[in-house]
């Protein structure tokens, strides 16, 4: 996580371990470490000299800081630190995580397979607990799952019996939320997602993309303020994807609540994300956290995104960040 100064009275969250290893060659600070003998290379893109300067610069800019109106941070996780016995001995997967995360983010989390992103997750979504640290969700301590987190998996996990109306609607149900109020809030939902028109289907008769809004669009009908999505797009075909990832744009942008986003794909990170975390592996800590460059104007759609010069530069960057992350055991 880069060094900013956190809010007043607030407890500054520690510095990452940067990964030991001399830097690569012509690299500056930040840059991927490089690889152990017999390895190959972090990178062999062209892009690599100039993606270890990318990286440098990246790690540079702050992504603690509160985006203009933010209030207070929607969650925050302080020297968070998570392991587990295997036989005689005791596996860390997170180590010394600390992160604020505001009510008006976008962040999407990067890092090599097994650096514990979905650990992490599972930690803000109540469901881990056995961590060392302290989790705060709307100031509060954090102690189990609650509707101030929404989930979104993924599976969609619809219930096969129940419409999408009835899917949406069925965590205010739970809360015992008065009938009128309910019914306004699905149609409000419905509306958001774009699926007004399909209310009555039962999730078989609807398609990945469908069942995966109406995931989404209950994760926020009890008024959460943080959703958690774990790679919700994973299984959906390279056309239906793109089509979710800007009704996932719009849906945020509409919702106005924190969207903390689970991803291997650094292409949909810097279409997506205000704001990237990098962790790195074994055990999983903050490597870089900063404002996404191409989300500067948040208005910009997708091809204007990959049609910045910048593009290439910062996926180039974050790849080596990330494969240089996975030598580190």
């Amino acid at each position: 996580m880069t060094a900013c100064p956190a809010p007043a009275g607030a407890r500054a969250p520690a510095a990452p371990a940067v990964p030991e290893g001399p830097p690569s060659p012509g690299a500056g600070p930040g840059a991927a470490p490089a690889a152990p003998p017999g390895f190959p290379a972090p990178s062999e893109d062209p892009f690599s000299e100039v993606a270890a300067a990318e990286a440098a610069a990246l790690r540079g800019r702050p992504g603690r800081e509160p985006p203009a109106g933010a209030g207070r941070p929607a969650a925050e996780l302080v020297d968070v630190s998570l392991s587990y016995r295997r036989g005689r001995s005791r596996v860390t997967v997170l180590a010394g995580i600390s992160a604020r995360l505001w009510g008006n983010e976008f962040v999407c989390v990067l890092g090599p397979s097994g650096c514990g992103k979905t650990t992490l997750l599972n930690v803000l979504a109540g469901y881990a607990l056995d961590y060392e640290g302290e989790v705060l969700v709307d100031g509060a301590p954090h102690l189990g799952p609650d509707p101030s987190v929404g989930v979104v998996f993924q599976s969609p996990n619809l219930f096969p019996w129940l419409s999408a109306a009835d899917n949406i609607g069925f965590g205010l149900r739970m809360l015992k939320a008065p009938g009128d109020r309910r019914r306004a809030r699905v149609r409000e939902l419905l509306e958001l997602i774009g699926l007004e028109n399909a209310a009555q289907l039962l999730p078989h008769q609807m398609s990945g993309g469908m069942r995966q809004r109406v995931a989404i669009a209950r994760a926020l009908a009890v008024d959460s303020r943080l959703v958690l999505l774990d790679e919700p797009f994973s299984a959906l075909d390279a056309m239906t994807r793109e089509s979710m990832q800007q009704h996932l744009r719009a849906i945020w942008k509409s919702a106005g609540r924190c969207f903390f986003f689970i991803t291997h794909d650094i292409q949909e990170a810097l279409l997506l994300a205000s704001r990237i975390i990098v962790m790195s592996a074994s055990p999983g800590r903050i490597f870089a956290d900063f404002s996404n460059p191409l989300r500067e104007d948040p208005d910009a759609d997708f091809d204007g995104v990959r049609a910045d010069p910048r593009f290439a530069r910062t996926r180039a960057a974050l790849l080596d960040m990330i494969q240089g992350n996975s030598l580190v055991i």
